[in-house]
């Protein structure tokens, strides 16, 4: 696997960052199969802040968490609704304070014109404290290069770096 992290890494600098707002995360994975969650686990401590991942690499398994099948069926897979959906599902079951979700193609097939090989849709979704209008999520849209596993990674380090944002951002 090629190393694309920092120094420290971003699972480190997020797992910081959440423990110090004193912030939760669960993620919901597809293209990256469980690989964002390996990631915050590697960090000592991990247990303070995270609390889940799913694999939710078929549109059943999409479906048992929370994704709808309009969703599902109007957009496909890799799609911003999907994702934006993938996120507030996980956030919302596992009752953290972030959800994240990754859903994409990692190649080497299943790319299209409209949708490539490294084509990802990255969600981060925050829940605000009720009754404080403050809930809300994102979701960007990423196109990376490399084989299947350079793909992968270079996904779910993105999408850390994305949740680090939105944390830093609410300091």
């Amino acid at each position: 696997m090629r190393d694309y992290a920092d120094d420290p890494p971003i699972e480190e600098r997020l797992g910081d960052a959440l423990r110090s707002a004193g912030d939760t995360i669960a993620t919901t994975e597809s293209c990256t199969g469980g690989l964002v969650g390996s990631l915050l686990t590697d960090v000592p401590g991990s247990s303070d802040y995270f609390d889940r991942t799913y694999v939710t690499y078929t549109y059943d398994a999409k479906l048992d968490t929370g994704v709808s099948r309009e969703a599902l069926d109007g957009h496909g897979a890799v799609s911003e609704p999907v994702a934006r959906e993938m996120a507030r599902a996980v956030r919302d079951a596992a009752g953290t304070t972030w959800g994240v979700s990754t859903t994409g193609i990692a190649g080497p097939t299943g790319g299209s014109g409209e949708k490539p090989v490294g084509t990802v849709y990255v969600g981060v979704a925050h829940a605000g404290e009720w009754g404080a209008d403050d809930t809300y999520t994102t979701v960007e849209r990423y196109v990376f290069d490399g084989d299947r596993t350079e793909i992968k990674e270079q996904i779910a380090r993105r999408a850390l770096d994305d949740v680090l944002a939105a944390v830093e951002a609410r300091e």
